[in-house]
């Protein structure tokens, strides 16, 4: 008997005349702009200027969208090209939900640089400043798949178990995953919520970095590479506890073997890359040209300079000494 448990939402569409409202869109939004926000108070405090962030974020959020749809495409593809699958339309329905944030990552990263160069800032102490920011928007994010009902675990008689409704919609369809369906009020089942999981690691990931920042100067992208340990470690566990659909291999969600490797990856990096925090978060200029006023003032002075060594020729020439003879001018003086 379950005493206790975690409803999900009714729905997860909400319309604004024809306009639909899609919960999954705006905690992704949302998502983006708090790490917008705390990301940029962050990389003032490293020595960058105020909106920077946001205008890297203008590359490395399309990047990642983009990224982070491939990587679920590719590591789901019977769901869009299997028998029965929705088709290639399906794949840009990015709104019903399926972003991997590996993909998000990586191709963000591609983003972030062209924008950190535009902008003629280091990738590396700025990857650093938005790390913990990254990690809470995703946080943030996985509310969408509450609302989604998808990325949960097995059944469960935990007190904290999720609530999986039937859904139907206006075209008599009846399920769990009809996305712009309404609870029939019909609990399908109570599974572990791992997608809450996620969540609360998430945050505590993004605490635990912003403690290791503020006790140790870490920079040259460590931190980042921190944010990616962490954020895998605590993945290949709830990904074994999840029961939804997934690509396998030898048996094992496929997602389990990425977060294993991207884990020894980002270990890799933190111990062999540099120690200590770089001293200018911008990229190496060359020196300025001299101005003309500063070429006219050194064109003055090297005029002084032979005018008095003229007059001075002229005192030794007076005296028997020859033009430049040193000895004959020390014995002058």
């Amino acid at each position: 008997m379950i005493l206790a448990s975690i409803p999900s939402p009714a729905q997860g569409v909400w319309h604004l005349g024809p306009i639909p409202i899609r919960a999954y869109a705006l905690c992704i939004i949302v998502g983006i702009i708090v790490a917008c926000w705390w990301g940029d108070r962050r990389w003032v405090a490293r020595g960058g200027k105020p909106g920077q962030v946001v205008d890297v974020a203008v590359w490395a959020v399309p990047f990642g969208l983009i990224g982070g749809r491939l990587y679920h495409v590719m590591t789901d593809f019977s769901t869009y090209f299997g028998p029965g699958g929705g088709g290639i339309g399906a794949v840009f329905r990015i709104w019903d939900g399926g972003l991997g944030i590996w993909g998000a990552v990586a191709l963000g990263g591609v983003g972030a640089a062209i924008g950190c160069r535009q902008m003629g800032i280091k990738l590396g102490p700025f990857a650093d400043a938005i790390a913990p920011a990254i990690i809470v928007a995703q946080a943030i994010g996985r509310l969408g798949n509450w609302f989604n009902q998808e990325l949960y675990g097995g059944p469960t008689t935990l007190p904290w178990g999720l609530e999986i409704f039937e859904r139907a919609n206006d075209v008599g369809q009846r399920g769990p995953d009809v996305l712009d369906g309404h609870s029939t009020g019909v609990v399908l089942a109570v599974v572990q919520p791992t997608f809450l999981y996620e969540l609360i690691w998430n945050l505590l990931v993004a605490g635990f970095l912003v403690i290791v920042d503020r006790r140790f100067r870490i920079g040259h992208g460590r931190l980042f590479a921190l944010y990616v340990a962490g954020y895998c470690l605590g993945r290949f566990f709830i990904e074994l506890m999840r029961d939804d659909h997934a690509t396998l291999i030898f048996g094992v969600r496929i997602n389990v073997f990425t977060a294993a490797l991207v884990f020894a990856g980002a270990v890799a990096y933190f111990l062999l890359a540099p120690k200590g925090r770089e001293d200018s978060v911008l990229l190496d200029q060359p020196e300025p040209a001299p101005s003309k006023a500063a070429a006219e003032q050194d064109g003055s002075t090297e005029s002084a300079e032979s005018d008095g060594d003229a007059e001075a020729d002229v005192r030794q020439m007076d005296t028997g000494g020859l033009p430049g003879d040193s000895t004959s001018r020390n014995k002058e003086d």
